[in-house]
């Protein structure tokens, strides 16, 4: 009895040790199989998508069209730098009194938006090297002979749009407290204001006072060219803290000017 029991418990253990064998190489092939697994593959992080400012009423450089897309010299410009740069960029329609402080505070990245080069502006944004050549614009009514020059505008009533070189240039004829100075948040509602008889006269920049008169010609107005008035050079703008971008557009741009890309994108808008 002893016996049969002995031999028994040593089965009993035989078979253990085979079944606990078994669980050790079925084991052992699980996870030599997730070894040879490979790893699932990350994830890509999303590109950088950067925030440009643009006025949504400064045609021909920027301005919404019926389908509510910003289109516009400027957008055009822009568009072929990003590519040469390499980044994915969003415009996003900015009013002007605000645009530079939307870039100082992060909202945006760069601004472009016939955005006049000055040493006021420097001390607050940096710039690229300039992109075009402007000069400002007298808009009166068609029949209106009195207004040859700037000064003729002393005693009128003058709109523009704030915060512009064009203010700024009808502060230092009227002076800067001036009650006779009307300010708008566009251009083309200061002109539409000069339609109404609002004011007497609209100082603004020359290209977009002419496409206004262009694709208006109901508007009944002429524009005056003061030679006195100074040629402005456009910029693209960036936060001061931003070299390295600064120097991928100013890169780009100079790319483009080379290529002839950006002398076609000029043909399409202000001819040759």
């Amino acid at each position: 009895m002893i016996k049969m029991f002995s031999r028994y418990a040593r089965a009993l253990a035989l078979t253990a040790g085979f079944v606990g064998m078994l669980g050790l190489a079925a084991c052992g092939k699980q996870e030599e199989k997730a070894a040879e697994a490979p790893a699932a593959p990350q994830a890509a992080a999303p590109a950088r998508v950067y925030l440009v400012g643009v006025e949504s009423a400064y045609a021909p450089f920027s301005s919404e069209n019926e389908q509510k897309t910003v289109v516009g010299f400027d957008i055009d410009v822009m568009k072929v730098l990003a590519k040469k740069i390499g980044i994915e960029v969003k415009f996003v329609p900015t009013p002007f009194e605000s645009i530079f402080n939307s870039l100082a505070q992060g909202d945006l990245d760069l601004l472009i938006s016939a955005i006049t080069i000055t040493d006021e502006r420097k001390k607050s944004v940096s710039f690229s090297d300039p992109y075009f050549v402007a000069t400002q614009a007298i808009a009166v009514p068609a029949n209106d002979t009195k207004v040859t020059k700037m000064d003729d505008l002393k005693t009128l009533a003058v709109g523009t749009q704030s915060g512009t070189s064009g203010d700024e240039l009808v502060q230092q004829v009227l002076g800067k407290n001036s009650a006779k100075i009307k300010r708008f948040e566009s251009t083309p509602l200061a002109l539409k204001e000069l339609e109404s008889g609002g004011v007497d006269a609209v100082v603004a920049d020359e290209p977009v006072v002419k496409n206004y008169i262009a694709n208006n010609p109901n508007s009944k107005l002429r524009t005056v060219n003061d030679p006195t008035f100074p040629k402005e050079d456009y910029g693209i703008a960036v936060r001061r803290d931003d070299p390295e971008l600064l120097a991928k557009v100013n890169k780009a741009l100079a790319e483009m000017k080379a290529d002839g890309s950006f002398a076609a994108i000029s043909a399409q808008y202000f001819g040759k």
